[in-house]
């Protein structure tokens, strides 16, 4: 079907281009070439752009991988040989001579070889007897054979190279549409991420150690509350998902129609195309942030509380907004509240930093505020801290919410981790057309962080939240452990607003614990309820992830 089309349509080009040249008046045929060879310049030349398009389209600043850069490359290998065929006036095998060349009818030149072959006159009885006796005649005459055979041989390899050509797009074509027939009956992807998410994932696990550990968080329970997650994608389908809520619409199958819970669980459960950074996890995903991104603080605290009931070691919380009064003395905010009660069962509450580190408020958002709750900043591939990563405000103050001076382990933020063009995977459905993209912001580096930290507790069960050693206790000790074992940038020997206790090095934390003893984590575990009772009335808010668009070719810096 393939090569029917493709000779339908090289037939098409030459009538029309024969017609053209045929009942044009002369003074306008050479015109009318040149317009062509105008015209075939122009698509060799758009079609080596395509080519190049196809091959820089590998970045993450584009929508296309895959299949869509095969597409690429094919059109502009077509685009190229349609340019070439106008340049040189040969559309097609069957020609016997260009439709440019001037020394014959267009008519003739158009039609089979075989028939331009068999209908050549080669009369040698034509040949007068006394030619023979004049050299030079005979020479002449053998000189002009000569260059007819050398014209018939020259057009003969072009025949040949551009019948070659035409085979090749046509196995191509074919390939393509083969793979892509194959790939939607065998429900499989063709490609995979582009090789610069590759490139940057690898150096987020080199500098965050994660390549030197071993482990891939088996056993562990993690809870990831956002907007979902989108079981279809090509890299969730060996994710063990042992448990879904969904907050907004109540619905019995998974979903994500935001976006943003599939680019975070990837983080950590991606397999064959990117990699995650703990992909053995039991990973619970409660659904509290609808299509526009928004959640309200009811919402979240009931996804908290169902991801301690489901038995958590780790809840992830990509997201933040405005503290509830009084944080830190006693607080009016459910979902503190809510996070409160699970760091009390020795459930490991991980959240983000925020992302208004460009126009500070002067503090990290809640739930991140939250003294026993692990708070994440974010960095760069350099190690530098991400510009738009919130500082925290560590020295107390009294407006425009009173919150008491933060002390060591509990300063925020905890740690920093990847938050620059952190590779994520994109939930299928969503108008970028790619599986694959990237997202910068402290939600990327909370994701990362509460992965790391069940491959901490993969390797010591004792840790988590059923272990013999856990329990609120436990929380308070693995902050010390992060406060004592983080990577600290060059010159700081201190928490710093920004940096934290310095960049996630989950190599240190794992290496400090085998070369701890083991009652290092044998405390008592006290209970700690909370003094002050939560108001009934619910404070609603914006809990964005704010991530920007997987699309933008501008990365912010």
């Amino acid at each position: 079907m393939g090569f029917s089309i493709i000779e339908i349509v090289a037939v098409l080009v030459i009538v029309i281009v024969t017609i053209l040249l045929e009942f044009s008046p002369k003074k306008y045929r050479g015109f009318l070439i040149k317009s062509f060879k105008f015209l075939g310049w122009t698509l060799l030349f758009l079609g080596i752009i395509a080519i190049f398009i196809g091959y820089t389209t590998a970045e993450p600043q584009s929508g296309f991988s895959g299949l869509g850069n095969a597409i690429l490359f094919l059109g502009g290998i077509i685009c190229s040989f349609v340019g070439l065929s106008f340049i040189t006036g040969w559309f097609s095998m069957w020609q016997s001579g260009s439709l440019y060349d001037s020394e014959y009818y267009w008519s003739d030149i158009i039609g089979s070889v075989m028939d331009d072959d068999l209908n050549t006159d080669l009369d040698l009885g034509a040949t007068k007897l006394e030619d023979l006796e004049f050299g030079d005649e005979l020479i002449g005459q053998s000189e002009s054979d000569t260059n007819s055979e050398s014209d018939t041989g020259l057009g003969g390899s072009l025949k040949l190279v551009i019948g070659i050509s035409a085979g090749l797009i046509i196995l191509l074509s074919l390939a393509i549409a083969g793979l892509w027939i194959f790939s939607e009956a065998a429900n499989i992807t063709i490609g995979g991420p582009p090789s610069a998410l590759l490139t940057w994932e690898d150096e987020y696990r080199d500098m965050t150690g994660v390549d030197a550990v071993s482990g891939d968080g088996t056993g562990v329970v993690l809870c990831v509350v956002d907007s979902g997650i989108d079981p279809n994608h090509p890299d969730l389908q060996k994710m063990n998902l042992v448990g879904w809520y969904d907050a907004i619409g109540d619905s019995d199958s998974p979903y994500d129609d935001q976006g943003h819970g599939t680019a975070m669980a990837g983080i950590v459960v991606a397999q064959d195309g990117l990699t995650g950074n703990a992909p053995g996890v039991d990973l619970l995903v409660a659904k509290a942030i609808d299509e526009q991104g928004v959640g309200n603080d009811d919402q979240i605290a009931e996804s908290v509380d169902w991801c301690v009931a489901s038995q958590a070691d780790v809840i992830s919380l990509s997201l933040g907004g405005a503290q509830g009064f009084g944080s830190g003395l006693f607080t009016t905010d459910a979902l503190e509240a809510a996070v409160e009660d699970a760091i009390d069962q020795g459930v490991y509450v991980v959240a983000a930093a925020g992302n208004d580190g460009e126009d500070d408020d002067g503090d990290v958002e809640s739930p991140g505020s939250v003294e026993d709750v692990i708070c994440v900043g974010g960095v760069a591939r350099t190690g530098a801290i991400w510009t738009g990563s919130s500082q925290g405000d560590n020295d107390g103050r009294i407006w425009p919410n009173p919150i008491f001076p933060r002390s060591d382990p509990d300063k925020k933020p905890e740690v920093v981790a990847p938050g620059h063009e952190v590779p994520i995977l994109m939930a299928g459905g969503l108008s970028s057309g790619s599986w694959w993209g990237w997202s910068s912001g402290t939600s990327a580096s909370t994701a990362w962080v509460s992965g790391a930290l069940t491959l901490i507790l993969e390797e010591h069960p004792s840790l988590q939240r059923e272990g013999g050693s856990g329990g609120p206790g436990a929380v308070s000790q693995m902050k010390e452990l992060i406060s004592g074992n983080s990577q600290m940038k060059e010159g700081q020997n201190e928490h710093d607003d920004h940096y934290g206790y310095g960049l996630l090095r989950v190599d240190l934390l794992l290496e400090t614990l085998g070369n701890s003893s083991s009652s290092m984590f044998d405390i008592s575990n006290p209970f700690q309820a909370n003094s002050e009772d939560v108001s009934e009335s619910v404070q609603v808010r914006r809990s964005t992830a704010r991530v920007p668009p997987v699309s933008s070719t501008n990365p912010r810096e």
